[in-house]
This record gives C-alpha cells, sequence and structure tokens, in this order.
C-alpha cells in the first residue's frame, strides 16, 4: 500500500469547505491543509474570537489564501439554525468536515436544549448541521461529509444505551463520550446510505486521529487530563498535525467514498500514517442506526426529505 501524505492532497481550488471546531488542534490542522491545497475554507469555532485568532495564524503562513472565521456553538439548535441559515446561502458548499466535540466531561452536564452535553455536542448538533446544510451541500458537483469519529467509538458499552440515551440515570464520562463517538460513526454510515438509496450525489465517510496530542483531552468544563493519559502520550500518541491526516485523507482522496473508515496504522490506530481500517462491528448495526436517527430527527427537529431525485430538504 502506498503511504499517503499531505503531498497527495488534490487541487481544491474552486471548492468551499466548512471544519466545525477549527480554532485549534486537529480542526485548525485540517483547514489549515485544505486552504493550502486551494480550497476556501469557513472555520467555525464557539466564539469570534476563537475564530479571528484561527484564521490569523492561517494567514501568517498563507497569506494570499480565503479563510473566514463563523460562530457556531454546537451546544445550542439555536446556533446551529442561524450558522446553517447564513453558510447555507452560498452558492454551495463542497465539504462538510464535523470535527467539533468535547470529551469525557467529568459531571453530567446539558446543553441549551437540555441534552446531555456530549451526546448534544458530539452527535445531535453536527446531525442537525449536516441536514440544514444539505441544500447548499447538494448544488456542489461532488459533495462530501466527513464526520470524525474516534477509536473510542468501539469501546466503553459497544452500543447505543437507548433505554438512557440522555445518561440520566447511569452517567460515566468516558461511557458517554463512547456512545457520542460510536453514534457520530453510526451517524456517517447511515448517511451514506441514505444518499445512496435516494440517488443523491454525495459521500458520507468517517475517520478518526488516533491519539493525537490537541486540546480535547481537556476541552471538557472542569475537565483535567489524567496521570495515565499523560504517561501514555509520552509515547503512544503524535501531534494534531499528524492526528489531522487520517480527516484529511477521507475528505479529499479519490478513493475516500461513502462508507469508509481512515484512522492511523500503528499501534492499534494510536499513531502512524492514515489507512482504511474496519468498520467496527457496534457501527454495523443498521437497524441501530436506523433508530438513532429518527430518534435525532425528533430531538432536534432536523428531518431527511427526499422530494425528488438527488434533492433533499431539511427542518419541520
Amino acid at each position: 500500500m502506498t503511504k499517503w501524505t499531505m503531498a497527495d492532497i488534490p487541487s481544491l481550488h474552486g471548492r468551499l469547505a466548512l471544519v466545525t471546531g477549527a480554532n485549534s488542534g486537529i480542526g485548525w490542522h485540517t483547514a489549515l491543509e485544505l486552504a493550502r491545497a486551494g480550497s476556501e475554507v469557513i472555520l467555525a469555532s464557539r466564539t469570534e474570537a476563537k475564530g479571528r485568532d484561527a484564521v490569523d495564524r492561517i494567514r501568517q503562513q498563507l497569506p494570499q489564501v480565503k479563510v473566514r472565521a463563523e460562530v457556531l456553538d454546537l451546544a445550542s439548535l439555536r446556533s446551529v439554525r442561524a450558522f446553517a441559515a447564513k453558510v447555507g446561502s452560498e452558492a454551495k458548499l463542497d465539504l462538510l468536515i464535523n470535527n467539533a466535540g468535547v470529551m469525557s466531561v467529568p459531571k453530567r452536564q446539558v446543553t441549551e436544549d437540555g441534552f446531555e452535553l456530549q451526546f448534544g455536542t458530539n452527535f445531535l448538533g453536527p446531525f442537525a448541521l449536516t441536514i440544514a446544510l444539505m441544500p447548499a451541500l447538494l448544488r456542489a458537483p461532488s459533495p462530501r461529509v466527513t464526520t470524525v469519529s474516534s477509536g473510542a467509538a468501539n469501546m466503553g458499552r459497544k452500543k447505543i444505551n437507548f433505554g438512557d440515551l440522555q445518561w440520566e440515570r447511569s452517567y460515566g464520562p468516558w461511557t458517554a463520550y463512547c456512545q457520542s463517538k460510536l453514534a457520530d460513526l453510526m451517524f456517517a454510515l447511515e448517511l451514506g446510505r441514505r444518499s445512496a438509496s435516494a440517488g443523491i450525489r454525495l459521500v458520507s465517510n468517517a475517520a478518526h486521529p488516533g491519539y493525537a496530542r490537541t486540546n480535547l483531552q481537556t476541552s471538557g468544563p472542569g475537565r483535567e487530563q489524567y496521570r495515565i493519559e499523560k504517561i501514555m502520550a509520552a509515547f503512544m500518541s503524535h501531534d494534531a498535525a499528524h492526528g489531522a491526516m487520517p480527516t484529511l485523507r477521507a475528505a479529499t482522496a479519490k478513493d475516500a467514498g461513502s462508507g469508509r473508515y481512515f484512522a492511523p496504522k500503528h499501534m492499534f490506530q494510536l499513531k502512524g500514517d492514515p489507512v482504511p481500517v474496519p468498520i467496527p462491528k457496534p457501527a454495523r448495526d443498521e437497524a441501530a442506526a436506523r433508530q438513532l436517527w429518527e430518534i435525532a430527527e425528533s430531538l432536534t427537529g432536523a428531518a431527511w426529505r427526499v422530494v425528488e431525485p438527488a434533492r433533499t430538504f431539511a427542518g419541520r
């Protein structure tokens, strides 16, 4: 297998890409490389100040690129709708990268809409955003949605806890995180299946960064890095730039079709070059994916509606 590198990213001139959580870590490096390849990039972050700073840091390296910041809080459906209304007015959206998230929040917290914070931010927010942006995506000649999952999708309970989706009875920081990332992977696969069934020309795939040294490990409210994490990071992780490579391959490579999943090659997918990897068994449960999709529609009000070949509308 030929090693995939940043040099393999094709020219993206004339494309418009959106990266959520783009102000730092994997998201920022993803936005940087997309811009370097010629794409216009929208960097979505929770605050205007963080977005401006991220844009400034890209322009310091690439002064001539087209990048801009927009405010998006995935823990707020109100913010998701306002953002989607603005970005959805673009002539087209070629690439959506659902990257933003929080990790292992110590105590159960809820979003603005009352959802458990990790389930709401990592899955329900990106779900609602993707559906709302579908018309703009379908105005592009070859749209693609890449969703960032995690190796944690194959850990924890290894199934969706439909009996307690919001963790009101049995919250555990890591278990809730694992479920949210399993939900992300199931969403990516179900989006691909629904698109293919409807004759929609959209690629939906996924990636996970392995163990990347980013602020995600400390980004949850009140979240401090555990001692074992610090020890593991010393020899089992790679930096954020390398952590972004599976996402970039999924988002740009010609062979990265719907249903494909990319991750680091070495040390149990913790670090190394980006390669295709098998879909974990829990994510292959199509009945559970359909049930999860229907619940997400009900909770967010974002509905998948096919009204004619190769067209969907979002919202109710």
